[in-house]
């Protein structure tokens, strides 16, 4: 990932509406949150690159989630990058105990002295936990936002052991792609929801980065690897816990459109993602 140009990814939500994807999953209501200034800028307290606007953009993104958070609400957050997950965590956090199903071909479990980018969003699940400086992972004294014990990280192929050491050590039920894959999806998402089950959650909040997918599917992405899953495999993914009661909304990172001039990624995802989420209402 390039750290010198700001990428396209806030482009994201607004491309989905222009091709109808906002009418064609039934939405009854869309709320803009505009996108802060960009900056390159390393915070020399948090060492994280535009860490106070991130701050700031969080909180405001927890209002305005916080106030549609309900049993009847399905919430569906499109951003942007990782780093939205803060926002969506705060306002989970401030509504109850919520479990975190965290989606993405990256454990994004890391502190910025381990980061060659110093950006919040290879951090983000780090930070959502607890992991990290205070002034990120105790916005209004509320760390951690998602309890480790509450949260399963599905899907990254980064196998290298110093990059999986430090999740390996939390409290996350940790889940990479070659063991997904071993131990069936099924059998990964009943673990899921006996930990909803047994630790008494309000319900659960699903994080979809979008680079979860297999590279030759979704290129459009900003840290591009080999592998990932099939839509096929996402598919079965998210029809087992939409079916779920509790489920309480979604969030969708990292497509950049300005990687995809023709829109051939974005029409099959869109292609492939409509019927699934349109499931939820049946």
């Amino acid at each position: 990932m390039s750290i010198d140009n700001e990428p396209g990814v806030k482009k994201f939500p607004a491309l989905l509406n222009k091709l109808r994807f906002h009418a064609s999953i039934g939405s009854t209501k869309t709320i803009h949150i505009k996108a802060p200034k960009h900056s390159m800028e390393i915070d020399p307290i948090t060492n994280i690159r535009n860490a106070r606007s991130i701050i700031n953009y969080s909180l405001l993104q927890a209002d305005v989630i916080g106030k549609q958070i309900s049993e009847d609400t399905f919430l569906l957050i499109l951003g942007g990058d990782c780093s939205i997950l803060i926002g969506s965590a705060i306002a989970f956090k401030k509504k109850g105990r919520f479990g975190l199903f965290f989606l993405d071909g990256h454990t994004d479990y890391m502190i910025p002295e381990c980061s060659h980018t110093h950006g919040a969003a290879g951090m983000d699940l780090a930070i959502v936990c607890g992991y990290g400086h205070d002034n990120l992972t105790n916005i209004d004294n509320l760390c951690p936002y998602f309890e480790a014990q509450n949260v399963f990280c599905v899907g990254n192929r980064e196998y290298d052991e110093e990059y999986e050491k430090p999740i390996r050590g939390s409290g996350i039920h940790y889940f990479p792609l070659n063991v997904l894959r071993k131990i069936g999806i099924q059998n990964v998402i009943n673990q899921f929801f006996a930990i909803l089950s047994e630790n008494q959650l309000d319900g659960f909040f699903i994080h979809f980065d979008v680079d979860v997918l297999d590279d030759t599917l979704m290129p459009a992405v900003d840290s591009r690897q080999c592998g990932g899953l099939s839509y096929a495999e996402l598919k079965e993914i998210l029809t087992l816990l939409f079916n779920h009661d509790k489920i309480s909304g979604m969030e969708i990172t990292i497509f950049d459109p300005d990687l995809d001039p023709d829109k051939e990624y974005i029409n099959a995802f869109m292609m492939n993602m409509i019927p699934i989420i349109n499931k939820i209402k049946n």
